[in-house]
C-alpha cells in the first residue's frame, strides 16, 4: 500500500480543544486553499467561498458568539457563556468554507451544495497530508442569522462548515467504521 492510501486510511477528526500551535504557514494556508478548490463543479460556477478566522479574529468571532448566545440564553452561567467565546480560540487557523448556491439552468442546488461539502472534505484531506490536525463542524453559529451577518455571509448564502486546522495536541483514538459487507451492494 502507498503512503498516500495510508493515510488516507487513518485520516482522523481531532477535536477543536487538542489542536493548537503551530498554525499552518501563509504558504500551507495558500496550498490548503489551493487543495480545497480543486473539486468537481460542473459549469465552474465556484459555488463557495473561504472566510479565514485567525488571530485576533477568533476572539472578534467569540464575542459575537457570547453575546448572541447570551442574549438567546440570558439564564446562562457565565461558564456557559465563556465556553461559547470560547468557540473557535483553540485552533490556530478555521476556515468557514460559505456555500452559494448560484441559480443555473443545467446545474442543480444539490450539486453545488455538494460541491461546497467536498470543498471541506478536501481541506481535511490536505491538512492531514500537510500534517495537521483537523476537524470539520457546523454547530448552532454556523445556522444563526446574527453570526452570518457578523461574518459577512449574503443572504443566499450558508455555512457548509468550519474547519479547525492546526497541530495536534493529542491524536484521538480511531473510531467504530461500518463494515463494508453492511454498507456495498452491487448493481
Amino acid at each position: 500500500m502507498n503512503d498516500r492510501i495510508s493515510r488516507l486510511l487513518q485520516r482522523r477528526s481531532v477535536p477543536p480543544r487538542w489542536l493548537g500551535e503551530p498554525g499552518p504557514s501563509e504558504q500551507d494556508i495558500e496550498t490548503l486553499l489551493k487543495v480545497a478548490s480543486r473539486v468537481p463543479d460542473h459549469g465552474k460556477l465556484v459555488p463557495w467561498r473561504f472566510i479565514l478566522i485567525q488571530g485576533e479574529g477568533r476572539g472578534r468571532l467569540g464575542e459575537v458568539l457570547a453575546a448572541t448566545f447570551q442574549a438567546d440564553n440570558p439564564g446562562a452561567s457565565a461558564e456557559q457563556v465563556a465556553a461559547e467565546r470560547g468557540r473557535f480560540s483553540n485552533a490556530p487557523l478555521v476556515v468557514a468554507v460559505v456555500s452559494r448556491v448560484v441559480p443555473h439552468v443545467k446545474i442543480p442546488d444539490w450539486e453545488q451544495l455538494l460541491s461546497a461539502g467536498a470543498v471541506c472534505m478536501n481541506l481535511l484531506t490536505g491538512a492531514n497530508a500537510l500534517g495537521y490536525g483537523a476537524s470539520w463542524l457546523t454547530g448552532w453559529a454556523a445556522f444563526d442569522r446574527r453570526v452570518l451577518d457578523a461574518l459577512g455571509l449574503e443572504p443566499h448564502e450558508r455555512i457548509a462548515g468550519f474547519v479547525h486546522i492546526g497541530t495536534a495536541k493529542e491524536t484521538p483514538t480511531d473510531r467504530d467504521r461500518p463494515n463494508l459487507a453492511d454498507i456495498v451492494t452491487r448493481f
